[in-house]
This record gives C-alpha cells, sequence and structure tokens, in this order.
C-alpha cells in the first residue's frame, strides 16, 4: 500500500510543486490549499503523514496538528521559518518532522518516510535550536505525559495504561511519542530512564 500524504499550503504552486515530488517518489498525495481544508482531508481521509506549512491564513500547521487529534496520522511541518519558538510549539504537539522549504526534495521524502514510521527528522540546519530546546533543565511535559511514562516506568503497557487514566490506548501512544519527542528520546525506554534523570518522573 502506498503511503497516503495530505500536503497543504495556502500557496497553490506550492501545493503543486510538493504533490508532484511526492507522486514521482510513489507516494499518493491528497493536495489541500489552507489549513481548515487540510484539517478536513485528515479527519475525512485518515492519511498516514500531513505536511502542513507553519503559517497559513486561516489556520497554521500546530493549531491543524492540535485540532486534528489524530495519532494514527503522523505530522511534518514544511516552512519558511527557522525560529525556536516555532519549532517549540511543533515539537509540543506532536510533530514528527520539521522542514525548511529550501531543503531539497530528497530531505522532505526522508523526513516524510521517517515520521511514517514514527521517528523524528528535524532539518540539520536547525540543530543548534535542537540542542537548545533538549538541553533546557525542565522541559515541558505535560501533567498526563508525566503520568504515562510514570507508569511505563512501573512495567505497565499502553492498555493498562489506558485502563488506569481512563484514556485509549492510541491515545497512550500518542502521550509517549510526544514525550519521546520533547525528550530528544529515540524509544519509550530512553524516555524514561531521561525522565527519571531530569526528576520529571519519581
Amino acid at each position: 500500500m502506498a503511503t497516503t500524504c495530505v500536503i497543504a499550503d495556502d500557496h497553490p504552486a506550492v501545493v503543486q510543486a510538493v504533490a508532484d515530488t511526492l507522486r514521482a517518489a510513489g507516494f499518493e498525495v491528497i493536495p489541500c490549499i489552507g489549513g481548515t481544508a487540510a484539517l478536513e482531508a485528515i479527519k475525512q481521509h485518515k492519511p498516514d503523514v500531513a505536511i502542513l506549512d507553519g503559517q497559513m491564513p486561516d489556520m497554521g500547521g500546530v493549531e491543524v496538528v492540535r485540532k486534528a487529534n489524530r495519532p494514527k496520522t503522523r505530522f511534518v511541518l514544511y516552512t519558511a521559518f527557522g525560529d525556536r519558538a516555532i519549532l517549540q510549539d511543533a515539537l509540543d504537539a506532536g510533530v514528527l518532522g520539521y522542514v525548511l522549504k529550501e531543503t531539497p526534495p530528497e530531505g522532505l521524502i526522508e523526513a516524510i518516510a521517517r515520521a511514517r514510521d514514527g521517528a523524528s527528522w528535524i532539518d540539520p540546519r536547525l540543530t543548534p535550536l535542537l540542542l537548545g530546546i533538549t538541553a533546557d533543565e525542565t522541559p515541558t511535559l505535560s501533567p498526563r505525559e508525566r503520568e504515562v511514562l510514570k507508569l511505563l516506568s512501573d512495567g505497565l503497557g499502553n492498555e493498562e495504561i489506558g485502563k488506569k487514566l481512563f484514556i485509549s490506548p492510541d491515545t497512550v501512544r500518542t502521550h509517549v511519542r510526544r514525550a519521546m519527542t520533547k525528550l530528544g528520546a529515540s524509544n519509550r525506554t530512553q524516555a524514561v530512564a531521561t525522565a527519571l534523570r531530569k526528576s520529571l518522573i519519581a
């Protein structure tokens, strides 16, 4: 099965160019103009990955991610802005890929492929910003993310954590994924270890 991607930007020419690139790489593409159309397409088509412009007049990419509430859809921000605040906001929302628009097509395709597999890809030029975020003494984990990591450290699985916190296993996975991103962890075990080391959980 081909990977299904929603691509959204407020400039039709950008949408067309990215869509052509992705189709040539074997992806199935659902093009959208603007954030509102992207949100509707994500809810209707349930894509594997959504590639969103960071700033659109009606609804920016990070806002789309938060409103979509689609744990099985991975998100890539495709933006002209390499700004620490935007990067932090994107990571907090659960975005896995952060790609600058000047990045060659191979970089965007790699980011999409990694996001599809649940891995992160941040534009290498933003490494200093990323290091600044991950070096913060206290990462901004939400109370729920801390709860989930604490229960993971106690040896509970997704189903057990979901029952204990009255949330679905998919929601548990979403919290784990977001915590991993914020902590710069490549897997849940590393996320728990980092949270313990930084005294975010006891």
